[in-house]
């Protein structure tokens, strides 16, 4: 029995390796995330939000849109049931994420569920699910992933409500290119085939349609539904 609990518990060079390829993979989530944290912490403070509150959203919260959307409608003196419900509308895209991966998370414990299933976030997301089509998917490493990606959105708005009194308009310095750049480089990362191109491509004319057509809150959502559908019948399709 001894030699069984030793057999399942990792060593220390398990424990080293899955934790240096979490920080490898989450190298883009750290170029992204520490600019675009920057960002919703000088428009929160400079909007009336105080910096304690502000960290702490960024710490509890940790959805990026659904932050910058709050702080906008904060602006706009919306009241807090509003603010609630449009934010958790934009976030109605976890119940598919959480959904996709689930199957994979079998083996982990209750508590290390809950807190992987607190920071998934579509970044993390996009990472885990291409490490598991490529059978490269890691409890530890998955883990360090999601922790990388909470300390870097947490610390880049720390740095933004520190250094807020210094920025004037935030909008010359560019940062608001973070996050879309960030996302190129995680779907690049996840295109194996001309299929994923084609649901991709239907995915981004599916959510800018929406979004011009006024469904701004639940575009991301649709377009997402829209495009993993149409993926499912052209495969079935080409089976045939």
């Amino acid at each position: 029995m001894h030699q069984n609990i030793l057999a399942k518990t990792p060593t220390k060079h398990a424990l080293r390796s899955g934790i240096v390829e979490g920080f490898k993979q989450a190298v883009p989530i750290i170029v992204g995330f520490i600019p675009v944290g920057f960002t919703f912490g000088v428009l929160a403070t400079k909007n009336g939000i105080p910096g304690f509150l502000t960290v702490m959203m960024s710490i509890i919260v940790l959805a990026g849109s659904s932050q910058f959307i709050a702080v906008s409608l904060f602006a706009a003196s919306m009241s807090p049931v509003t603010i609630i419900v449009t934010t958790f509308i934009v976030n109605l895209r976890h119940f598919l994420m959480s959904a996709a991966i689930a199957p994979h998370l079998s083996k982990m414990t209750f508590m290390r569920k809950l807190l992987f299933s607190f920071q998934l976030i579509d970044e993390t997301f996009a990472i885990h699910m291409a490490n598991i089509d490529r059978n490269n998917f890691g409890e530890l490493q998955a883990i360090t992933v999601n922790c990388v990606a909470h300390f870097c959105w947490v610390s880049g708005t720390v740095i933004g409500v520190c250094g807020s009194h210094l920025i004037g308009d935030i909008k010359p310095l560019g940062f608001d290119y973070a996050l879309p750049a960030m996302f190129v480089v995680l779907l690049i990362w996840q295109l194996k085939s001309n299929m994923h191109a084609i649901v991709s491509i239907i995915a981004a004319i599916a959510s800018i349609t929406l979004y011009l057509a006024g469904a701004e809150q639940l575009c991301v959502i649709l377009a997402s539904i829209i495009a993993a559908t149409t993926g499912v019948i052209l495969c079935n399709i080409r089976k045939k």
